[in-house]
């Protein structure tokens, strides 16, 4: 079938193109049995034909991208393994080495199986970080060992996992506003706002007011857990308390959850809603018709609750 016998020379010649992969596969030796019958006289040559092997075929991996999802808590030294690339050339044109693309957290580790199979695996070399660096894009090269050398890349795409790692934070630690005593009822003081790194439900913010917020706090003021507005709920009274300070606390929905504080200070300022109070002090009473010129019959005392 792939060789034939020249009548005029008795040469064995090949009669078509020879494929070694498809004759034997992965075998070491691949060697084709030949028989060949000549005439007058009539005899029977038995022929072993050896097919050597050519670098004919480049590494290719199974798939040409792969997804790897790696926790930003991994430890540093934690492995992955990869997957081999294949040749179907062998022995010194089969795979022979692989490379990683130059990065800041991986480097590559290369095993030997039994019957000589090579099979790489990532060895993580720094801490990740996914709010710093969320996606890291690596090529792995496998190279066989022909001349010239041939071979195949896969892309690898390390998408890095959340955990939560941040606590919420504020823009400042302390918030200052001024409002007037006559301001109505839910009127809107401030909106506080705290961000988080991390994402989904570690990244998720929760409002409330902080331990140390006193009870005439919370019954004068209202905090919207999921805005993080502040509201006036009560009557404020400037002539009752001048100036409030209220704790608020922040907590993403992470498992164990994490926290931020921040504290708002609230000055009160006075508006002119109290009258004068007239206040008269008798000394003589009743009056003596005879009570001399400038003597002083009583005292008045004027006052107002109201400030400035």
């Amino acid at each position: 079938r792939y060789f034939a016998v020249r009548l005029d020379s008795g040469a064995l010649v090949v009669s078509q193109q020879l494929d070694r992969e498809r004759l034997c596969g992965a075998a070491a030796s691949c060697v084709l049995s030949v028989q060949v019958v000549a005439e007058n006289p009539l005899q029977l040559f038995r022929l072993e034909v050896e097919i050597l092997d050519l670098n004919d075929n480049s590494p290719s991996f199974p798939t040409s991208h792969r997804t790897l999802r790696v926790a930003e808590s991994a430890t540093v030294g934690a492995r992955f393994p990869l997957e081999s690339a294949q040749d179907p050339d062998v022995g010194t044109n089969a795979v022979g080495s692989y490379q990683l693309s130059p990065n800041s957290h991986f480097s590559l580790d290369v095993k030997q199986q039994q019957d000589g199979k090579l099979f790489p695996e990532l060895v993580l070399e720094r801490a990740l970080d996914r709010e710093e660096q969320p996606e890291l894009q690596l090529v792995l090269t496998a190279r066989d060992g022909g001349s010239p050398a041939r071979s195949g890349t896969a892309q690898i795409t390390v998408l890095v996992l959340d955990v939560n790692d941040n606590a919420p934070t504020f823009d400042r630690a302390t918030y200052k506003v001024q409002v007037p005593e006559n301001t109505p009822t839910g009127s809107l003081l401030i909106q506080l706002n705290a961000s988080d790194p991390d994402e989904g439900s570690n990244g998720e913010m929760q409002y409330s007011f902080g331990v140390h917020t006193s009870d005439s706090v919370r019954r004068l003021f209202a905090l919207d857990p999921q805005s993080g507005k502040v509201r006036v709920s009560g009557a404020l009274d400037f002539e009752e308390s001048p100036f409030y300070e209220i704790y608020v606390r922040a907590h993403d929905g992470g498992v164990p959850e994490m926290e931020g504080h921040c504290m708002l200070q609230v000055e009160v300022e006075d508006a002119n809603d109290n009258p004068p109070e007239v206040l008269l002090t008798s000394l003589l009473n009743p009056v003596p018709e005879d009570t001399p010129l400038d003597t002083v019959v009583g005292l008045f005392n004027v006052r107002d609750r109201d400030s400035g």
